[in-house]
């Protein structure tokens, strides 16, 4: 083993992390925005810690000083989806972006391994800028499914525990909860429009909710007291009855009420 600062070698990494993290949220939101849907569920990373750097070096047969090229996945970022078109829809983006480069991909979602394992890997190369200039470093992007990142996870955990020399019946098994959770994406995607609606009507009330009992403090600020008070026991009435209509008409209702309020604040 060399003698190099493992801290400062990590460095770049960690902050590529952090800043492809923000970035995908950042993408994530401005989708919401513009479409009412993202294909991004939510976004993790990580770096790669220095034993598990090691022991894929000596794995790969990859020299020390060889590091910074031979493993692609010291930087990881996982980006979540609710079904496996969103994958490739977020692939599509990562690859329109000028921020990054594509180095290559790999689909194991159409070319699944035998074990069962499916994901889409993206290798990008992040510029970092560093106290001492720009440097390149090498990203792996993981984008998957809930129901695979499920399996995945387990997948891992057994792995390690075994030293990847699963006993024969544990990797059957992963092969069979490998096709349940393929069976469950097929299942999730061919009802994709029933749960988008779901969750869109799930989402606007919510957010109705939100501006009604909003609008009403805001009446309390303007002195409107009375009025203020009289549209909480209407919305508490309507949501104790889940009448959404009604909570629709009130909210028109209070903001009229908060215009006119607003006006005579003016005046």
């Amino acid at each position: 083993m060399d003698g190099r600062d493992w801290n400062l070698f990590l460095q770049p990494y960690e902050q590529a992390v952090e800043e492809l993290k923000v970035k995908f949220k950042t993408l994530r939101t401005e989708l919401k925005t513009r479409e009412a849907y993202t294909p991004i569920e939510f976004v993790t990373g990580r770096v790669k810690r220095i034993s598990s750097i090691l022991e894929k070096a000596k794995r790969l047969h990859v020299p020390m000083e060889n590091i910074e090229t031979g493993i692609e996945d010291i930087a990881g970022i996982r980006i979540m989806c609710q079904f496996v078109d969103d994958i490739h829809r977020v692939a599509a983006l990562i690859r329109s972006r000028r921020d990054l480069s594509l180095v290559y991909e790999k689909d194991y979602i159409t070319n699944f391994k035998d074990s069962g394992y499916r994901s889409f890997h993206m290798i990008v190369e992040y510029p970092v800028q560093t106290a001492i200039g720009l440097k390149n470093v090498l990203a792996e992007v993981q984008i998957r499914t809930l129901a695979m990142n499920f399996w995945a996870t387990i997948e891992h955990s057994l792995n390690y525990k075994f030293k990847e020399s699963l006993p024969d019946e544990v990797r059957e098994r992963l092969k069979t909860a490998a096709e349940a959770a393929s069976v469950l994406d097929n299942e999730m995607s061919s009802i994709r429009k029933e749960i988008l609606d779901a969750q869109r009507d799930f989402e606007e009330k919510s957010n109705m909710v939100s501006s009604v009992l909003s609008d009403i403090q805001q009446l309390y600020f303007f002195h409107r007291v009375r009025e203020a008070v009289q549209f909480q026991l209407k919305f508490n009435e309507l949501w104790e009855r889940e009448d959404a209509w009604g909570i629709r008409m009130l909210a028109d209702d209070i903001r009229s009420a908060l215009q006119r309020a607003r006006k005579s604040g003016n005046n």
